[in-house]
């Protein structure tokens, strides 16, 4: 092509933008805001704690009779109305007089032992302890019940958990000493760790205050009635059972060793 036409084919494309028209522009604050906006990474989690009755077993401790057999039905009354969240009974008994304590005690262990004879292992616990061992994620527990029920419990499914810490380890949840205990055994951070169980009192309350990460496993929905709408301790995660657990550690960890 001669040069003269090339220069004058070449001036025209420059010369007629309505025949090539550029790209719908994008403002610059907005492709900044977009290249800036990069997902939160994952929290890792390296263990998971569990409570042990009625989250790795299946409920059959009768919890308000107990707890009226202990204190009369007029203190159980006077005292679950001022704690929404539930009854601590070995803090309520701490102070009694010695011989009083160990009535106390002994009703709350024939309680526990009605409750042996009928134990049953949660649906869906035996399947995530496997899913945990496949990603070798440590498994600790973390009960208020003695460490005779933990012992049956090991015999009995043939699932086991370390550390198992009963009520015999003092001081017991809602204090987060067993947790802060369980993560120096592991050597790992309380926020590397989630706590699994079924009570905002004990579980979650235990969790929070270690600063792990707490899951409330709520199968009937119980603490979706409004009186629960103002606790101290809210849990991070709630679950209806252990089945979602699964789902819910993938979804939201990065799950390492």
């Amino acid at each position: 092509m001669p040069l003269l036409h090339l220069s004058k084919s070449i001036s025209f494309l420059f010369s007629t933008p309505k025949l090539f028209k550029s790209p719908i522009p994008i403002p610059m604050a907005t492709l900044s805001s977009s290249m800036a906006s990069t997902p939160n990474p994952k929290p890792r989690l390296r263990g998971v704690v569990f409570d042990m009755d009625g989250t790795l077993t299946v409920p059959v401790i009768d919890f308000p009779a107990m707890y009226q057999a202990v204190l009369g039905q007029e203190e159980y009354l006077r005292i679950r109305a001022q704690s929404p969240s539930g009854i601590d009974i070995l803090h309520q008994i701490e102070n009694w007089s010695p011989e009083k304590q160990q009535k106390a005690y002994q009703t709350i262990a024939d309680f526990e032992r009605q409750g042996l004879d009928r134990l049953q292992i949660m649906p869906g616990a035996a399947e995530l302890c496997g899913y945990l061992d496949s990603k070798r994620i440590r498994r600790g527990l973390i009960t208020r019940n003695v460490m005779t029920a933990v012992d049956l419990f090991h015999q009995l499914f043939g699932i086991t958990f370390s550390p198992a810490l009963s009520r015999e380890f003092r001081p017991y949840k809602p204090d987060p000493a067993p947790l802060l205990h369980i993560c120096s055994v592991w050597d790992v951070q309380p926020d590397e760790v989630i706590m699994v169980g079924d009570s905002l009192k004990d579980d979650v309350r235990c969790g929070k205050e270690a600063g792990a990460f707490t899951c409330l496993l709520d199968e009937t929905g119980r603490y979706d009635s409004p009186e629960y709408a103002n606790v101290d301790h809210k849990p991070d995660f709630k679950v209806s059972s252990l089945v979602e657990i699964h789902t819910l550690l993938e979804s939201k960890f990065h799950l390492e060793p």
